[in-house]
């Protein structure tokens, strides 16, 4: 039974202290009285890894929910009910396009518009499906939506054969004529969620404050405790857990910060020196977004398309960009596989922390849709025709993951983008090229 006392804190309430304000999770609290369920909000989330995948070592042979994992996909098999995999999505945008073929896969991908083949800053494209939902969602939340990258990424100068960078170093488009440029420094992504930031300060002003600046916590400290008072002890226990999760993150930050190790590429200060604790720690930002109701929407890059990034932390020193021009050679074939396979672990760090995370009558997971893939399937011909695409979590408000669907070719990604917004409520008649709706429930 619940005791019901007439008080209630709002969603919005924040722990305020010198120049920060730190949101809160969703407590029971901020229920209305009488209230058995309160109607959990929605979160959409896109993580993209470039330069295509090797397809026989990512697609199930089974469709429907007994199908087995295969070997890229299998650090994402303990979460087989959270997890649909989608066969038979093709880019059709890109096939129109003009340009490099990395650049109008990336540069249509969310949009269902082909790129402009420029590499001035004449740039156009379409307004990406992530953007719809975060202008619907914009006055609900302090942050419309995250734009996250691994890779430090210029917007302009040509990135691939006469194609704009912009093309290839984001996916956001907050309309056909800007792209929105992603954030690759996990301090920045912070200070924007909690932080009371002077956006005039340069980066390296900003990181040498954060140097000798307090804990962010540590300024909350008087509100925090007086917020506890009021509360059950569940959700004493909920704001603990919180609350140690932003401090964990803070300590992060601060040790890559002073980390005086040579990175093996190029990036800002305050990166973590190992690519799987920098991708990581982005992960997390993410969950404390979504956690705090701070934003409900982000994309985030591995790497921007055409990536040269090396792996030497799973023994491939070679640039990934080439090594997906394999050409059928069996080293290179193998070496891209165990980065696909890379990703997806990291990517299961990501959905492991959703699914431990409760939130209202649930769990993150359960509130969110998170589409993982790319825009090119095969790289060695820069193929757009069955995309490796999966969605973590629920799409909808009904629960129908937990399967692998083979679509009838070609069906439009844009489909699958309508059919995505739809089950966040953001109801949209039509969007880019899409020709109807995608039935998930297998």
């Amino acid at each position: 039974m619940r005791i019901i006392t007439g008080k209630r804190l709002s969603r919005r309430s924040l722990l305020r202290g010198s120049g920060v304000a730190i949101a809160l999770p969703f407590l029971d609290a901020m229920r209305p009285a009488l209230a058995s369920t309160v109607k959990p909000v929605r979160r959409l989330a896109v993580v993209y890894v470039p330069n295509g995948i090797i397809m026989n070592q990512w697609t199930p042979a089974e469709t429907g929910t007994n199908f087995q994992f295969p070997r890229i996909l299998k650090p994402l098999e303990p979460f087989r009910g959270d997890i649909t995999v989608i066969s038979g999505i093709e880019n059709l945008a890109a096939e129109e396009a003009q340009g490099g073929g990395h650049a109008k896969a990336s540069g249509s991908f969310l949009s269902g518009a082909p790129p402009k083949f420029t590499a001035g800053a004449d740039v156009h494209a379409g307004t990406t499906f992530d953007q719809v939902a975060a202008k619907k969602w914009a006055e609900e939340t302090r942050v419309p939506s995250l734009q996250l990258g691994c890779e430090d990424s210029r917007m302009v100068g040509n990135c691939d054969t006469g194609s704009s960078c912009a093309y290839t170093n984001t996916l956001s488009w907050k309309n056909p004529d800007t792209p929105l440029a992603v954030e690759v420094n996990p301090r920045s992504v912070f200070e924007r969620l909690f932080g009371n930031v002077d956006p005039s300060l340069n980066p390296a002003t900003r990181a040498r404050r954060a140097l000798y600046r307090r804990s962010m916590l540590d300024l909350t400290r008087e509100s925090t405790r007086k917020l506890e008072q009021d509360l059950s002890p569940a959700d004493r226990l909920k704001m603990d857990e919180y609350l140690t999760s932003v401090r964990e993150v803070e300590q992060r930050m601060s040790a890559a910060e002073k980390d005086t190790r040579v990175p093996p590429v190029d990036k800002p200060s305050g990166i973590p020196f190992l690519y799987s604790d920098y991708v990581k720690l982005m992960f997390d930002l993410q969950v404390l977004a979504f956690q705090s109701d701070l934003s409900r929407v982000s994309t985030m890059m591995l790497g921007r398309e055409g990536s040269v990034r090396t792996y030497p932390e799973i023994e491939v020193p070679d640039p990934h960009h080439p090594l997906t021009h394999h050409r059928g050679h069996p080293d290179f074939i193998e070496k891209v596989t165990k980065i696909n396979s890379f990703h997806v672990e990291l990517f299961a760090y990501f959905v492991a922390k959703l699914k431990a995370t409760a939130d209202g009558d649930g769990t993150l997971l359960d509130h969110s849709a998170i589409l993982y893939g790319g825009a090119l399937s095969d790289g060695n011909v820069h193929s757009n025709k069955n995309l490796p695409l999966l969605i973590a979590g629920q799409p909808g408000r009904e629960r129908v993951a937990g399967h692998h669907i083979q679509l009838p070719q070609p069906t439009p990604a844009t489909n699958l983008f309508l059919t995505l917004l739809d089950g966040a409520g953001v109801n949209v008649e039509t969007f880019g090229d899409s020709t109807g709706r995608v039935d998930l429930r297998g």
